[in-house]
């Protein structure tokens, strides 16, 4: 056993605290996020008001094409299973499992990698404060489908997801963001062209998937998208001034 527990500790790029660390920072956020969730739900009628308003833009644009999508998606099993599983995993297990990955496979991405995803997801926490939203299945009038509610075992009002899930954080899709930020930073890391696609189509894998099972509205998608790309632009504007300065410094 201690020959194994030598190995393991030699992988690791920068030993156990450093890892160990790493934890904290996500139970830190796991904190901020609980706090925005109570805040959240103190607004119900603002959180339904955004989300009839949602709606109704999208109808006015003629792009309210949401419930035409879960009405296919609810003709197939297959599909109900996949985008239910997705909906579940791709935001904590595929963001935390890659975030591991990318920690021992490619650590001198990781950084640029673990504070792209939390800057932009501290970002999407107050746009949950500030905008709480209804999400679609709240609105079976406009022809919305609960598909969790009426096809999975496991839904909202499941026991702990009930009391840890923010029930009004439709905007933006958080969802959507993760996977375009893991999508570009895996993409960006894999050798093959074929991983690399398969990357890249992971987003939009995941914006169907959310959209089709009534958790968010394809404004969402966008949103989370923009933010993603905002943030990451603002800290890769960032992290250059800051390489400028050290080397005027050394000059």
């Amino acid at each position: 056993m201690s020959s194994i527990a030598a190995e393991v500790t030699r992988r690791l790029p920068r030993g156990w605290a450093h890892l160990g660390f790493q934890f904290v920072i996500w139970f830190g956020f796991y904190v901020a996020y609980q706090i925005v969730r109570g805040a959240a739900d103190r607004n119900l009628a603002n959180a339904y008001h955004n989300g009839e308003w949602v709606v109704l833009k999208e109808k006015h644009f003629g792009a309210l094409f949401e419930p035409a999508v879960q009405r296919v998606v609810d003709t197939s099993s297959i599909l109900i299973t996949l985008t239910s599983y997705t909906y579940w995993l791709s935001q904590f297990a595929v963001v935390g499992l890659t975030l591991l990955w990318v920690y021992f496979r490619h650590h001198e991405r990781f950084t640029g990698f673990r504070n792209w995803i939390i800057v932009a997801n501290l970002f999407g926490l107050v746009g949950y404060v500030l905008v709480p939203t209804a999400p679609p299945r709240m609105f079976p009038e406009w022809g919305f489908i609960d598909t969790l509610a009426q096809y999975s075992s496991v839904n909202h009002d499941s026991g702990l997801i009930a009391l840890t899930s923010n029930p009004y954080a439709a905007m933006p899709s958080l969802h959507a963001m993760d996977a375009f930020i893991v999508g570009v930073v895996m993409a960006g890391i894999c050798r093959s062209w074929f991983t690399k696609a398969l990357w890249l189509m992971w987003p939009a894998w995941v914006a169907f998937a959310v959209v089709s099972t009534g958790n968010h509205y394809w404004l969402d998608v966008v949103a989370g998208i923009l933010l993603a790309i905002a943030t990451g632009l603002a800290l890769r504007r960032i992290r250059t001034m800051r390489l400028r300065t050290m080397r005027l410094r050394r000059a």
